[in-house]
């Protein structure tokens, strides 16, 4: 598999970025391509010794996207963009997926512009794998849509199932919609309009699940509009970090603590191994017609090689295809669920 790497992205430059392909290319067996400055990609390649790997190549890409700007802007005024380039390189066939630490919101642009949408997709959502007590949680979407409708939440539940089947090999994976509440009487209207199209996709749906049921691994795919999941998220993984360093703080309090910190050495080493994000590489846009990974901004060269990883694994699953194939199948229903609300509007807008 060809991988295309934006060797820009992130917070932290080139450096991570490189690491994390050169790590790709020894250990699995893909084509890393680093999309970016080529002059400044190949002296980094010279500082790290790794000029000529023979599966690591460059695509020059002269401009970079500002993280602070517009993105829509961004991706039409700067073609030759790291972004636009890797994009490109998927649409073109020359690659077969996209990597980047960018403007998670410029990535969605860049790839709805190059790539558009599957055919039946209305809007794409990002896929963010959780650590759990039971394994790991999709929760989608993790930011992309902010105000969502009925049949977008449906949507992301059928994309989340096929992500969960393709990467994790689970048969059937079970679905839980987030809510204030287990009982289907609570929550609000996007909750209450959403619960009976969503029992009508063909999916192991569990029902609605509360926020702390994500960390219990209740369900294998927990389903959120973009603002709800994005602060779920965030919230997740501040309590993780939050949680070690008050065990941290804790060991130092007494030599005796640390004794048994340290006989416990490698329990702590796996747990904190379990819950890095960087074991599970980016977040899938799933809805556009082609593989595409959103790294976090601080990401690592670690982040980066399970990206490549995770990347690999989408194509070779044929998960696009996947996807076309599922919301064919579901296409008249979501229609359905449209025009009933259109008809509603319009009565509503008639009285």
């Amino acid at each position: 598999m060809r991988i295309a790497l934006d060797a820009h992205g992130g917070d932290f430059g080139l450096k991570p970025n490189l690491e994390g392909a050169l790590l790709a290319a020894k250990k699995l067996p893909h084509e890393v391509i680093l999309v970016g400055r080529d002059p400044e990609i190949r002296e980094e390649l010279r500082r790290l010794g790794a000029e000529d790997h023979e599966r690591i190549s460059i695509v020059h890409a002269p401009q970079l996207i500002d993280m602070a700007s517009e993105p829509v802007e961004e991706c039409r005024s700067k073609p030759d963009s790291t972004l636009m380039v890797g994009a490109g390189l998927v649409h073109d066939g020359k690659a077969d997926a996209f990597i980047s630490a960018g403007n998670s919101g410029a990535i969605m642009v860049a790839s709805m512009l190059k790539l558009k949408r599957i055919p039946g997709v209305i809007r794409p959502a990002i896929a963010a794998p959780l650590p759990t007590y039971k394994g790991t949680t999709l929760l989608l979407d993790a930011g992309a849509n902010m105000d969502c409708k009925p049949w977008h939440l449906a949507q992301f539940a059928v994309m989340g199932a096929i992500y969960m089947r393709a990467i994790f090999r689970i048969e059937n994976p079970s679905v839980g919609l987030l809510s204030i509440g287990e009982e289907e009487t609570k929550g609000d209207s996007l909750i209450q309009e959403t619960l009976p199209l969503i029992k009508t996709m063909g999916l192991n749906f569990h029902g609605p699940v509360e926020g702390r049921d994500i960390p219990e691994g209740l369900t294998d795919v927990v389903v959120a509009d973009g603002f709800t999941g994005n602060v779920a998220l965030k919230l997740y993984e501040g309590a993780g970090k939050v949680i070690f360093k008050m065990l941290k703080d804790q060991i130092q309090r007494k030599f005796t603590y640390k004794i048994g910190a340290m006989l416990m050495r490698k329990i702590f080493l796996d747990m904190k191994k379990k819950m890095t994000v960087d074991e599970y590489g980016g977040a899938a846009l799933l809805g556009v017609n082609g593989v595409v990974l959103v790294c976090h901004g601080r990401v690592t060269a670690n982040t980066i090689f399970h990206s490549v990883r995770i990347c690999g694994e989408l194509a070779e699953a044929g998960l696009v295809a996947q996807i076309k194939k599922q919301m064919e199948q579901v296409k008249d229903r979501i229609s359905a669920a449209r025009n009933e609300e259109a008809a509603a509007s319009s009565a509503e807008g008639a009285a």
